[in-house]
């Protein structure tokens, strides 16, 4: 009875890939790949220099169009082999397929990651490291401690995924929470899968620090750029005023004690970064100035692509009417994004760091409404 248990687990986990598989239209994508292999194998022939930079980019695309084809054509035969051994199950328990299966369908959700990170992120910054920020909105110590636990969620769902984190600044509240934070995801596509994070994040629940334990509504600005440089991006000293200052706060884990915290205000922008992760005054200025030009090229991109949201917390305000997304624990228990719709009821698990179904389906939403031709993306 329990390895009948164990098996129908497997077949609905096995049909749950397969229905996701489904949804990406892989063969239809096979195709398509197919036809841009035939496309750069013509253009092989023709390569007179084959240390151009021309035929360097032809030969990598043609590589990485392969890898995609021989991933793709993996995970169909994987899903066929599965198919075959619980057909085989039903008639006969044995152990040893039953351990197959186990293994096809691990293999299978991993090359569905993968294929889902080439399948939607296509952008031009999606593959570079992320850098993350939060800032509390209206709602006072609420707003603070809500910051926090999406500080503690994000950095959780790093520690799941793989990615590496530097803590680059974190502005701690007088009595609980954090005023602000700034977070250097790094990884392959840190920011192509955390971009759809960008936005005002809603908290309802009985507030803990409200005596007669009413229901407040707290809100928390989070901002998602890519980790970019430009060379020929130029900022003039003048532009910019840089403070130097103890690094402070209680609970103060993510930052060091000494004199070495910097702030750079970019007075044109009044884009202001601060770094007070590292105890050389030197590197902390470094990652600063870093951080500061990737807001500058996004800042620059939004604006040339002229589009009504810019970069800064300042022209987003985190209250009513912005959110992107709503996390409630009192009167249900619901998160819910509200451009994709889609919605969970276990809340616990989201500030968890189990935030993947949300970060996919917004990537499908997006893909979506691009291929409608009714949305274009900026990142």
């Amino acid at each position: 009875m329990n390895e009948k248990r164990i098996e129908r687990k497997e077949e609905e986990n096995l049909k749950k890939l397969k229905n996701e598989f489904e949804s990406l239209s892989l063969n239809e994508e096979l195709e398509k790949i197919d036809s841009k292999i035939k496309e750069l194998e013509v253009k092989t022939l023709k390569i007179s220099d084959w240390g151009s930079e021309e035929a360097k980019n032809i030969l990598a695309n043609l590589e990485r169009l392969k890898e995609e084809k021989e991933r793709g054509l993996n995970i169909i035969s994987l899903f066929k082999e599965s198919e075959i051994i619980l057909e085989l199950l039903e008639k006969e328990e044995d152990e040893s397929l039953r351990n197959e299966l186990r293994e096809n369908i691990k293999k299978l959700y991993e090359n569905l990651e993968e294929y889902k990170k080439v399948y939607f992120l296509s952008g031009e910054y999606d593959d570079k490291n992320a850098i993350l920020s939060l800032s509390s909105g209206a709602g006072g110590v609420d707003a603070m401690d809500w910051t926090h636990i999406l500080f503690e969620m994000y950095l959780r769902w790093c520690d799941k995924k793989g990615f590496k984190t530097e803590i680059v600044d974190v502005s701690y509240g007088e009595e609980a929470g954090i005023k602000s934070a700034t977070i250097i995801v790094k990884g392959k596509y840190a920011y192509g899968l955390l971009k759809g994070e960008n936005g005002v994040h809603r908290l309802v629940r009985i507030s803990p620090f409200d005596a007669n334990k009413r229901r407040h509504t707290s809100f928390a600005l989070v901002e998602v750029i890519p980790e970019i440089e430009d060379e020929e991006l130029k900022i003039d000293e003048e532009d910019l005023r840089i403070d130097v200052f103890r690094a402070s706060g209680h609970g103060g884990q993510y930052v060091n004690k000494t004199d070495s915290a910097v702030r750079i205000v970019h007075l044109p922008t009044g884009i202001t970064v601060t770094c007070q992760n590292e105890r050389s005054q030197l590197k902390n200025k470094e990652t600063a100035m870093k951080i500061l030009i990737a807001k500058l090229i996004e800042l620059k991109k939004r604006e040339k692509e002229k589009k009504l949201y810019e970069l800064k917390g300042g022209f987003v305000s985190a209250s009513w009417g912005y959110e992107v997304r709503s996390y409630v624990f009192h009167p249900y228990t619901l998160v819910k994004d509200h451009r994709t719709q889609f919605e969970v009821f276990n809340v616990e698990d989201v500030i968890s760091g189990n935030i993947d179904d949300f970060i996919w389906s917004y990537l499908k939403y997006i893909k979506d409404e691009k291929d409608k031709g009714s949305y274009k993306e900026i990142n």
